[in-house]
């Protein structure tokens, strides 16, 4: 299911954003900072102060979490079926571990959203359709003067 391109986009971002479904099909995003793959196939997200996330995926584990690069403007979507694992779950300290590590102090991981992914989808920005000939360089160079960025060197 990941292959290296899925998971270098997942190693590389320092953002993801995970969908999740209210009770009433209201659809809920959330922006995570601790995640990390697991294998082929699964997606670890540290549930630190998202109270509805948690709600919604007790009552409904359908979830896409997504990747871009900002600068790229590529990434992925990953569609899955996604389980809570809470503080009193036997596995808990086991699967936060890493989570909490990449939190550090600061941050207390409450729960642990485990992401079986069902299938990944490319997320392409239009300006790559609407401009078949535009390198990803060029659209790299473009997105750092639209955010007024420049690289490091």
């Amino acid at each position: 299911m990941f292959t290296d391109e899925v998971r270098r986009a997942i190693d590389q971002s320092v953002l993801c954003w995970l969908a999740t479904v209210d009770g009433e099909g209201q659809p809920n995003v959330s922006p995570k900072e601790m995640f990390y793959a697991v294998g082929d196939r699964e997606i670890h997200i540290a549930e630190i102060a998202s109270p509805v996330s948690r709600r919604n995926i007790q009552g409904n584990h359908k979830v896409c979490v997504s990747f871009v690069d900002v600068f790229r403007q590529k990434g992925y979507k990953i569609h899955g079926d996604a389980r809570m694992v809470c503080e009193d779950a036997g596995d808990f300290d086991a699967l936060a571990a890493p989570l909490q590590k990449l939190a550090g102090p600061g941050f207390k991981v409450r729960g642990v959203v485990v992401v079986e992914a069902i299938r990944a989808t490319p997320i392409v920005a239009p300006s790559y359709r609407l401009y078949p000939d535009r390198t990803e360089a060029e659209q790299i160079r473009n997105a750092f003067r639209t955010y007024g960025v420049r690289a490091v060197e």
